[in-house]
């Protein structure tokens, strides 16, 4: 069984998403001062699932699994870096994309979560360069296809050597029956800015676009000899290098393991918990506030690396969204709640506010912030708890901005002498976080109601109570002891016995009302893709192109528009 996945109690396969440099298959990576090379060496024999080799660089679920967790690694624990090259060590070939054997025989929900989190690696590269000055340049040799392609559309800069074969691609459609679905589509109008024409000529030829015509029309950046290629990488890579703000020396933070427990009912960490009862179809995940006030100053943050709590947090509870996006396929709704004291959770986002010109402290807050987009777009039912004892302040508090609903209890259940619920906000919930769309979660709230804005501005602070938290607009319901337990079991059994596809649309549309941005277009075009292209006969029926790609044997189309 290759590395990154293992077998649960029930037999059934587990993939995990946690990973190192020293358990790699697929990359290399090597860090020269200011400059890291990644090296796409794909592991033909390391796939994560049988019946299928990684070819031609390749990829699946895993090969992204170690992108993602090596970018992670570049902006915490290699402070100094300032450029990422992207290359291959396949010999004529950049990256052939998604292993078409390994698509074909999934199952849709590994289609679909494998897309979603292969765009999101794909987003994270963007986000590193716009906000960590980490800038990437893919050094494309050879063909560079489909997914491939797309990788390097990720990328700021596209070098392709003009040796007279090497190609870019976007083929899926004259040889899948799909598209370009992971980004691709978008990026080449919207980032690239190639003209329609030029992209629909491009988007329907097998054979990619390569040389001088590939710059024309702006599928790469620049062209280079395959005899000048070394020298002119070099340059680029210190010109990128001059364009960034990263500290020029420092000592990184080093992502040490996860502290996980796996049981047959749920997961623990050292700062969350998740329970999972599956008869009822609901996930429960408790997200446990700080032990310790913050540290004194920046030099005290970098003594406790990994273990500040925020990152500690952070890292926590993307492993979690991830396992259960991944690996609990039948859980209809997440249920968050936390236990903690909110004054304390207020005073971390007060350290984090103070010193976001810190290197580290920078790369927290936009770790919280992709790790927030990755509950947005998690295709559950996903609801917030928030009882006595609860610690939904600052940052926290965006997780109950972040759900479908949220349920607050007025005053204190029976028999417990703890104080009543109370919900804060901060700095951090006014644009620190912004959503796919680029709005805060408080502003995708109220579009279009600033009066609504201002006032849970002119509370930030203010320990809330379900009262005031309803009529502010921060919660959806406030109700007392005596209909709290049946309104929140109510809810929970109507969620569950909905459809499942139904739903998905429903959430997909109601999360992201407001402005389009290229995030957004290409994640709400990838569930179009995944949930209709992806199921549709003339793809993955016994005839198509899917199932008879490299067989030798024609699709067979039904040809009717619909």
């Amino acid at each position: 069984m290759a590395e990154g996945s293992r077998r649960l109690a029930n037999g059934a396969r587990r993939i995990d998403f946690a990973t190192d440099p020293s358990r790699y298959r697929h990359w290399k990576l090597a860090v020269d001062g200011e400059v890291a090379t990644l090296t796409m060496d794909v592991d033909e024999k390391g796939g994560l699932y049988e019946g299928y080799d990684l070819k031609l660089n390749s990829y699946d679920l895993g090969v992204d699994i170690e992108l993602a967790d090596a970018m992670q690694r570049l902006r915490f624990e290699h402070p100094g870096v300032k450029t990422i090259l992207l290359r291959s060590g396949k010999p004529r070939v950049f990256c052939a994309g998604a292993n078409i054997r390994m698509l074909a025989g999934a199952a849709h929900a590994d289609k679909v979560n494998f897309c979603k989190f292969t765009n999101e690696t794909r987003n994270a590269i963007e986000d590193a360069s716009e906000h960590s000055g980490q800038k990437t340049i893919a050094v494309v040799t050879g063909s560079c296809a489909g997914g491939g392609y797309e990788l390097a559309l990720a990328a700021d800069h596209i070098m392709l050597v003009d040796d007279g074969s090497s190609t870019v691609a976007l083929p899926e459609l004259p040889l899948l029956a799909v598209l370009p679905g992971t980004g691709g589509l978008t990026r080449v109008t919207d980032k690239r800015k190639v003209r329609r024409d030029h992209a629909d000529v491009f988007c329907t030829i097998e054979e990619g676009i390569k040389g001088r015509r590939a710059v024309e029309w702006r599928l790469v950046d620049e062209i280079v000899p395959n005899t000048r290629l070394e020298a002119a990488v070099k340059e680029r890579a210190a010109e990128f290098a001059t364009k960034s703000d990263r500290p020029a020396a420092g000592e990184g933070v080093r992502l040490t393991p996860l502290k996980r427990t796996f049981t047959e009912t749920g997961v623990d960490y050292s700062a969350l918990s998740v329970a999972y009862d599956r008869a009822g179809r609901i996930a429960t995940i408790t997200l446990r506030g700080p032990d310790t006030p913050p540290p004194a100053d920046a030099a005290a943050l970098t003594a406790q690396g990994a273990e500040f709590w925020p990152l500690r947090l952070a890292r926590e509870l993307d492993d979690a969204i991830l396992d259960l996006r991944t690996n609990e396929l039948e859980i209809a709704v997440v249920v968050f709640k936390s236990a903690g004291d909110p004054a304390q959770v207020l005073a971390y986002d007060a350290f984090l506010d103070a010193n976001k010109a810190n290197w580290f402290v920078r790369e927290v807050r936009l770790l919280w912030k992709r790790v927030l987009k990755r509950v947005d777009l998690t295709s559950r039912s996903l609801a917030a708890v928030i009882e006595p004892g609860s610690c939904f302040a600052g940052t926290l508090a965006e997780i109950p901005l972040a759900c479908d609903r949220s349920y607050m209890l007025i005053g204190q259940l029976n028999g417990s002498n703890q104080p009543p619920a109370a919900i804060a906000l901060s700095a951090m919930n006014f644009g620190a976080y912004p959503m796919p769309n680029g709005l805060s979660r408080l502003a995708s709230r109220f579009l279009d109601d600033d009066k609504a804005l201002a006032a849970a501005r002119a509370r930030m602070g203010d320990m809330l109570g379900a009262e005031a938290a309803e009529e502010l607009g921060l919660v959806t319901f406030a109700y007392d002891d005596i209909d709290w337990d049946d309104e929140i079991r109510i809810f929970l059994e109507e969620r569950a016995s909905f459809s499942p596809d139904g739903l998905t649309g429903m959430e997909a549309n109601l999360r992201f009302g407001g402005p389009e941005t290229m995030e957004s277009k290409i994640f709400s075009r990838l569930t179009a893709w995944q949930n209709w292209i992806f199921q549709r006969p003339n793809a993955v029926g016994e005839e198509g192109a899917l199932r008879r790609y490299g067989s030798g044997q024609k699709p067979a189309f039904d040809m009717r528009r619909v």
